[in-house]
């Protein structure tokens, strides 16, 4: 799956598909070949989402930059489990109909991207699942009517979504789902339900200076037991197969015995990135766990065990301030963070921050940016592809 030549030539991208439940139905995959020149492989790159999406796992959706890979890779016959997006303006051209309607007709789900500017071909109609619509061209914003003769036929995604309060509304308009991270306002949207949906915060932190200072087990038992569900899920972390352990972990205390305190301190702060009960904060966990794993990966080639732990934790801090409605200022005074952490979150500086940036340009889609972060950690494209590729797979494992 990693030593396909594909994971040179193109770059990767990822954002999720949330469904009304705020639970991720899909991981969108964008793929940007790097040149004009450069004709990627359908073949390689079914090969390489395979080893994280496999036929009988969960749903990836692919979102290609490049019409003529996009057509080799709807003739190539993707596993049922893989969604194809199509540009609107491909679904028009009665050249690519055959191969939609071939596509449709092996079990694939395809995706309709963009608004038509003109009829779709009749046998294409029914052969799309959903439409995707770009927040800044919903003509339901304002209450526009389709042109006459014109149907909204087809349910739709919204896409552009970046905000709590935009994938509410999108919801309200009647959207099946929404494409994005809403992250960048979750601060003001989550304040209503800070306190019915905040974890015990108090727990937590002690929880996490405790293990910090390795105090004697019974105090960190003690502990849990203010919320018993966090030891649960600890458990439930830490025997994910994420974690690689050959023996399953029986209780907090055994876990200390096999893990020591360095290990088990990331573990214990991916538990405060994924403790909100608020539903619409589900979304910013599931960012806020990628993230993490993403940013390990990344140090992999670079840095020893404890940089690798400590970007894990960098990740999975990163949207902390969101999710507390607190800036990380305040937040890493009562937290024991590593310096190097508090200098990336707090301060936007210091080492780990290229790797913020590189997470970012991810997340955004953006080839541009993706091109200047890998240079500034100085990684090649295929070694950030490998990474993503790798996180992704984890992260399966830990839902």
């Amino acid at each position: 799956m990693l030593d396909v030549a594909i994971l040179g030539q193109v770059a990767f991208g990822y954002s999720p598909y949330i469904d009304k439940n705020r639970s991720v139905s899909a991981t969108r995959l964008t793929v940007f070949p790097l040149r004009p020149d450069m004709a990627p492989d359908a073949a390689q790159l079914l090969e390489a989402i395979a080893g994280v999406w496999p036929a009988d796992g969960a749903k990836v959706s692919l979102n290609v930059a490049s019409e003529s890979l996009l057509q080799e890779l709807m003739q190539a016959q993707p596993a049922g489990n893989v969604m194809v997006e199509i540009p609107a303006f491909m679904a028009c051209d009665a050249a690519n109909t055959a191969a939609i309607v071939a596509l449709h007709g092996h079990g694939n789900t395809l995706l309709l991207k963009g608004r038509p500017l003109a009829e779709l071909p009749r046998e294409v109609l029914p052969c799309f699942r959903y439409s995707i619509i770009d927040l800044a061209d919903d003509r339901r914003l304002d209450g526009t009517q389709p042109p006459p003769g014109v149907t909204r036929s087809i349910p739709h995604l919204q896409a552009g979504v970046r905000t709590i309060a935009q994938m509410e509304q999108a919801f309200a308009r009647g959207a099946e789902a929404v494409l994005g991270w809403p992250i960048d306002d979750a601060i003001q949207g989550g304040a209503k339900a800070k306190v019915a949906g905040q974890p015990d915060m108090q727990a937590m932190v002690e929880l996490i200076r405790q293990v910090d200072a390795a105090e004697p087990i019974e105090k960190l038992e003690n502990t849990l037991k203010r919320d018993p569900s966090l030891a649960f899920k600890l458990m439930r972390y830490i025997n994910s197969p994420a974690f690689g352990l050959r023996v399953e972990i029986s209780s907090f205390r055994h876990a200390i015995m096999m893990l020591g305190y360095k290990r088990l301190k990331r573990w214990v702060a991916l538990l405060l990135a994924t403790a909100s009960k608020d539903v619409n904060m589900k979304p910013v966990m599931f960012a806020a766990v990628r993230r993490g794993l993403l940013m390990e990966e990344l140090g992999r080639s670079a840095g020893d065990e404890e940089m690798r732990s400590e970007l894990f934790i960098c990740g999975v801090f990163s949207l902390l301030d969101r999710m507390f409605q607190q800036p990380f200022s305040d937040l890493f005074a009562s937290i024991p963070v590593p310096e190097r952490v508090v200098q990336a979150l707090a301060k936007e500086t210091g080492p780990f921050q290229p790797y913020v940036n590189m997470v970012r340009a991810i997340e955004n889609e953006s080839l541009f940016d993706f091109r200047e972060a890998a240079d500034a950690l100085m990684l090649g494209v295929s070694e950030v592809n490998r990474a993503q590729l790798r996180a992704l797979t984890a992260a399966s494992q830990l839902e």
